[in-house]
């Protein structure tokens, strides 16, 4: 592998504020950023209700967002609210909601030529693949603070060269990404089957996506 795999018991960064959520330095992290109009509102907040009405009923939440009591879980409820409910996100996205203008393969190559540019240097960029409307990627990072700084880089970036090529103007990803630290060996094998059958998975044609795989 090529970072490491999260340590409950070493020191951890949370931010409440926006995501990455919960990082640690040096460890692996799976993250999803998305189009700004890949999910309606309404579906969103309809999930967020959901998240709490799950926590709810096994009386896990009190009272508190879903969002900060997550990481608190044990290991089999939190992968039970992430099979619950990464579901629903992964299949709502590989539905192709929304322009899915990253079929355009001048356009994925932007984001895909981005994610690579400071490998092994501000990062180490593990698999990945540009979606119609999302990215999968597994990275990295030495410290908390530059995985922070580095999504704001690849959102900003990407955003304005997508924009430029297609005219539009504004945020054109949506912008808190979903991460998740890989917490196991066989989690980091799941999650790279997982991003290299995504586009069959989503029915997508060659041409529709880009594809990368680490090979060190």
């Amino acid at each position: 592998m090529f970072g490491e795999i999260f340590d409950p018991k070493s020191e951890l960064f949370i931010n409440h504020r926006l995501r990455p959520h919960w990082s640690q330095a040096g460890a692996i992290v799976f993250v999803t950023f998305r189009t700004k109009d890949s999910i309606p509102r309404e579906v969103l907040q309809r999930w967020e209700r959901e998240k709490n009405e799950w926590l709810d009923q096994r009386a896990l939440r009190n009272g508190k967002f879903w969002k900060d009591v997550l990481g608190y879980l044990d290991g089999k409820m939190r992968a039970d609210f992430d099979r619950q409910f990464n579901r629903s996100r992964e299949d709502y996205l590989d539905s192709c909601h929304g322009a899915c203008v990253l079929k355009q393969p001048r356009l994925s190559r932007i984001v895909a030529d981005s994610l690579v540019h400071f490998d092994r240097d501000r990062y180490r960029m593990g698999d990945f693949v540009v979606m119609p409307n999302h990215v999968h990627l597994l990275a990295a990072f030495g410290t908390e603070q530059a995985m922070e700084k580095q999504f704001g880089s690849w959102l900003h970036y990407t955003a304005r060269a997508i924009n430029q090529v297609i005219g539009n103007s504004g945020h054109f990803w949506q912008q808190e990404p979903f991460d998740h630290l890989v917490r196991s060996p066989e989690q980091y094998e799941y999650l790279r089957k997982y991003i290299a059958d995504n586009p069959q998975k989503a029915k997508l044609q060659p041409g529709e996506f880009h594809y990368y795989q680490r090979v060190d």
